[in-house]
């Protein structure tokens, strides 16, 4: 399970936990049995404990396969190592239609393959931006200024939620962002790329980031002064110099450091380096990353959980009934994404010879493609929930919930075509 060494703290507890609940159930119920012969007997007592036994939790179907996925990967490892002879999990082929995997995968046959995938949590726009400007900006529900709200780093909470819901990156990935990630503004230029790292990425899924110029502008205004002020005030009372290890960029030109005698540049280093990366600057050392706490210290995904759980609270004591958690933002980019694309590209095709609509998807792709890549997902099926979601609502209600563009996207096809060529090399 070496793999998970990449992954954020948030993924490994997660895993943890899944895979202690299975070596307990053996420990406790099937007579103090080693994982190491575990049967698929024990596996499916597990699972009538699990979700249907009148005495165990019930969880959801989506749990269940979340359990499932997380102890089928520890004995394929177990078994590819040696630890142990055999997985009591059976497996299934899945077949992908992803034309850019050439092979099938191995998928545990005890996943439910029912649960309520279609059933995922989005906000629309208008409704993102009312749960934003009162829980996060604390305007009223009118949408006036409330002079009995005092959070004094709202506008730094907004650009972190603006970024989320508009980029679609996962907590850990958006949290672990350095300066060196953030592009400069371009006057005229709608989107801004960037890369995100593979050693912060989940999954190792290194890929293209997209920055819509308001929500950019928007981080630079952050950096510019609630940032700016933050690092000043922690300079002044010495908060750097008593950072335990410190990783050094003498020369921010060429953001490398030194790891164990080794010169590595910023975008080897993972989560928890990248939050000791401090930068030599005229004024003294400042963090490298893009995100910091009242501090002036790199901030933690537990952190935001707590900023989103703030908005949350304020929205429920003023009567809003809305709330949001980090992961339906990106749920929400995905949603509102795809329906946007789809649109445009239906325009496009419906104004070609089927010859030109022939070269133009083979060229280009299509919409569902471009944002399973944006997310990160490594294979078209897990991002297909979300077209799910949208073929379940009436046309009429997805003209209604999704504008035809935030502002306007700037995603050209000859986008699709240099990210699809970037994200394959």
């Amino acid at each position: 399970m070496t793999e998970l060494a990449n992954e954020p703290v948030t993924t490994q507890e997660a895993v943890a936990y899944d895979l202690k609940r299975f070596l307990k159930f053996l420990w406790d119920n099937r007579g103090r049995r080693s994982w190491k012969v575990a049967t698929a007997e024990d596996r499916a007592a597990f699972k009538h404990w699990r979700v249907t036994d009148i005495a165990g939790p019930r969880v959801e179907l989506t749990t269940w396969d979340r359990e499932v996925a997380t102890v089928n990967q520890f004995y394929l490892w177990a078994v590819r190592k040696g630890h142990a002879a055999w997985n009591p999990f059976l497996q299934r082929t899945s077949h992908s239609r992803d034309p850019r995997r050439t092979t099938d995968a191995e998928t545990p046959a005890e996943a439910s393959h029912e649960g309520p995938r279609n059933d995922i949590e989005w906000l629309p726009p208008a409704l993102y931006r009312q749960w934003r400007d009162v829980g996060v900006r604390g305007f009223t529900v009118e949408g006036l200024p409330d002079r009995s709200f005092r959070g004094r780093f709202a506008s730094r909470n907004a650009a972190y939620t603006d970024t989320k819901i508009r980029t679609g990156l996962r907590l850990a990935e958006q949290t672990s962002l350095s300066l060196f990630e953030l592009p400069e503004m371009v006057p005229g230029v709608l989107n801004q790329r960037s890369w995100l790292p593979k050693a912060i990425a989940k999954g190792g899924s290194a890929r293209r980031i997209y920055f819509p110029a308001s929500a950019l502008k928007d981080v630079w205004d952050y950096v510019d002064t609630d940032r700016a002020e933050a690092v000043e005030a922690a300079q002044d009372a010495g908060v750097y110099e008593r950072i335990r290890n410190p990783l050094i960029i003498t020369d921010r030109r060429r953001p490398f450091v030194m790891v164990d005698g080794r010169r590595l540049p910023i975008a080897k280093l993972k989560h928890d380096e990248r939050r000791r990366v401090l930068m030599d600057t005229p004024q003294g050392l400042e963090p490298a990353a893009l995100w910091l706490n009242q501090y002036g210290l790199p901030s933690k995904p537990s952190a935001w959980q707590e900023v989103f759980k703030t908005a949350n609270r304020r929205c429920e004591r003023i009567g809003l009934g809305l709330r949001c958690r980090p992961h339906v933002l990106r749920h929400s980019f995905a949603v509102i994404t795809l329906e946007q694309l789809w649109r445009g590209h239906i325009q496009e095709l419906a104004a070609m010879t089927p010859r030109q609509r022939e070269t133009y998807q083979m060229v280009f792709g299509d919409p569902l493609n471009w944002v399973r890549m944006r997310l990160g997902h490594s294979s078209v099926e897990v991002t297909q929930v979300y077209l799910h979601t949208l073929q379940e609502l009436e046309m009429e209600t997805r003209m209604a919930l999704v504008p035809s563009s935030w502002e306007p996207t700037g995603v050209h096809p000859a986008d699709l075509e240099e990210t699809a060529v970037n994200d394959a090399a």
